[in-house]
């Protein structure tokens, strides 16, 4: 064998499994801040995937369970020294959806969300190995700014119920939140005290000590109240049994997985989109900071194994945490020793103090899990943004808003992604084709619209295309130089188009130049193509264009085409 090889195959393993590389090179200087991260980190995501645990309709100790093995094995592949993954109240949403959907409950709802989260893993590193990336694009911004904001507004309105000690149903939110008002005549009133002071006292200390673990400090505060007015005996419902000890491997029944296989797979390709953007974004603005490279490919292995580690052992599904990682850098993790460390702190807590979590009472849990959606999940400042900015983002945001609503999480993000991609075939197909006027004394042509002032010719348009020439684009063209021919009076005698925007053009967009070329020559105007990009004209030339247009007609910039186009040479007022 050659020496080689095995050097090679150590490169390769170390690419593979980073840690393998960079933890016999630890500087131990940074362990005190490392360790203070993953402890501070601890305090906070507790409590919290507890929550995460209940939206995804799974046992709570399920989002333990998940916290444990996405950061201790999203630690070993990662690239990111900041980044803190483990459930999330977006993603607990999507597998909750995905329950809701299915109708199942107990074991079989944790199977089920079990096999989404190993499946969601499966598609992380296939986009890892087949370098797609670029399908996060499937969801636009506006889009999943509004999914969100639907999902907490979903999940919130699922808690209202345990805040009042009532019931509610319903197959959409606003039946829910139906249901829920019509049985308002039932409150327990004891547990809506609990569920007020609750709710009260994590929203008092979001506003007046915002680095303070709110949701430590409820579940700490719940657990004393619970005690010492013996909340259980005055019905009052608790969390219940929550088992000690680590979770066993398991593989979720394949029955179960083949039942409801279309819902795993919708839920699967949900929470790779989202999982993947937050990822991606959140790792290079931590890297950013701190002046070292990530690789995205590489985040996607970390997250696909962190999937399949947390699915093999019971878990929910996992990704990046913005507000955790945020804890993580700012109390002092400077590798993934502060991700390890979250991990081991987790797992100490699965084992010595689970079951003191079964006497928490309900209504308490309810009010931590609508502080983390409506203030993880709600971006208003996004929303206003969009209105300020951009009016039709906002209405397609308030449009994904009233889908998961309507329709459910579930179906929610597939309306996003149809609403995605409707934005992108009708921004495709409408590219801007502006008519260009001269600005007065000089050579350059700008949009008339924006610049009413500049000066034209009778019996010439200078017509711009913004953008790609191909098959979604093509039409467009045609009818937009139609309706120039049709308006024009006196009749046009040249049309001088400005391809400059146009870095792609295909076959059909040759054809359509072709068609329009003979279609103003039936009509008796002259055509002159000005601004030819190199590949564009290449595939003119292989398409027989530039024989039928002549070299002659084809300009280097507008200004000249026009000069051209000018019996005099000139006819500008200035005489240019």
């Amino acid at each position: 064998m050659s020496p080689r090889r095995p050097a090679q195959s150590a490169r390769s393993l170390r690419r593979l499994v980073p840690i393998l590389d960079w933890l016999p090179r630890y500087d131990r200087g940074l362990l005190a801040g490392d360790l203070a991260a993953g402890i501070a980190v601890t305090a906070m995501i507790v409590p919290k995937d507890l929550g995460y645990a209940a939206i995804a309709g799974v046992p709570v100790q399920n989002g333990l369970y998940a916290a444990a093995a996405g950061a201790i094995i999203y630690a070993l592949f990662c690239t990111s020294r900041q980044i803190s993954t483990g459930p999330s109240s977006s993603l607990a949403a999507v597998a909750g959806g995905a329950v809701l959907v299915t109708s199942v409950a107990g074991d079989a709802a944790a199977e089920l969300v079990a096999g989404i989260t190993l499946v969601t893993g499966v598609l992380f590193l296939l986009l890892a190995l087949l370098r797609m990336g670029w399908i996060a694009q499937f969801l636009s911004r506006a889009v999943v700014t509004g999914f969100l904001a639907g999902a907490a507004v979903d999940v919130a309105i699922g808690e209202l119920p345990k805040l009042t000690g009532t019931s509610a149903d319903g197959d959409t939110a606003w039946q829910e939140l139906g249901s829920w008002i019509g049985g308002l005549g039932d409150v327990h009133w004891t547990t809506l005290l609990v569920g007020l002071a609750a709710l009260s006292a994590i929203l008092a200390l979001r506003y007046f000590r915002p680095k303070l673990p709110g949701a430590l400090a409820l579940v700490v505060g719940g657990l004393v109240a619970a005690h010492l007015f013996d909340l259980g005996s005055h019905e009052v419902a608790l969390v219940g049994t929550v088992p000690g000890g680590l979770p066993a491997p398991q593989i979720p029944s394949l029955d179960l997985m083949m039942d409801h296989l279309s819902t795993i797979v919708i839920a699967s390709v949900a929470l790779l989109l989202i999982g993947f953007s937050q990822t991606a974004g959140d790792a290079r603005s931590f890297a950013a900071r701190h002046r070292y490279r990530i690789d995205v490919n590489q985040e996607s292995v970390a997250q696909g194994m962190a999937n399949l580690g947390a699915g093999f052992f019971q878990g929910m599904p996992v990704s990046t945490s913005l507000s955790a990682s945020s804890l993580n850098e700012s109390s002092g993790a400077r590798t993934p020793v502060a991700s390890l460390t979250t991990g081991a702190l987790v797992l100490a807590t699965l084992v010595f103090l689970a079951p003191l979590f079964s006497e928490l009472p309900q209504a308490v849990l309810a009010a931590i899990i609508i502080d983390a959606v409506v203030f993880g999940m709600i971006d208003l400042t996004e929303l206003r943004r969009l209105y300020r900015v951009t009016r039709f983002d906002f209405w397609i945001a308030g449009a994904a808003i009233l889908a998961v609503l309507s329709a459910g999480v579930l179906a929610g993000v597939v309306i996003g992604v149809v609403l995605s991609l409707g934005w992108l075939i009708y921004v495709a197909t409408r590219p801007a084709i502006p008519v260009l006027g001269r600005e007065p004394g000089t050579q350059v042509f700008r949009d008339l619209v924006e610049n009413p002032d500049d000066e034209t010719l009778p019996r010439l348009v200078v017509l711009r295309l913004d953008g790609g020439l191909f098959f979604a684009t093509a039409e467009a063209l045609e009818e937009r130089i139609r309706e120039l021919q049709d308006g024009a009076d006196p009749p046009l005698r040249t049309l001088v188009l400005d391809l400059e925007g146009v870095n792609f053009i295909d076959a059909q967009g040759a054809a359509k130049l072709t068609e329009i070329e003979e279609l103003t020559d039936a009509e008796g105007i002259s055509l002159r193509l000005a601004r030819v990009k190199p590949n564009v004209r290449a595939v003119l030339q292989a398409d027989g264009l530039i024989d039928r247009v002549g070299n002659d007609h084809i300009h280097g910039n507008v200004h000249r085409a026009v000069e051209a186009s000018s019996a005099s040479g000139g006819g500008w007022p200035d005489g240019r």
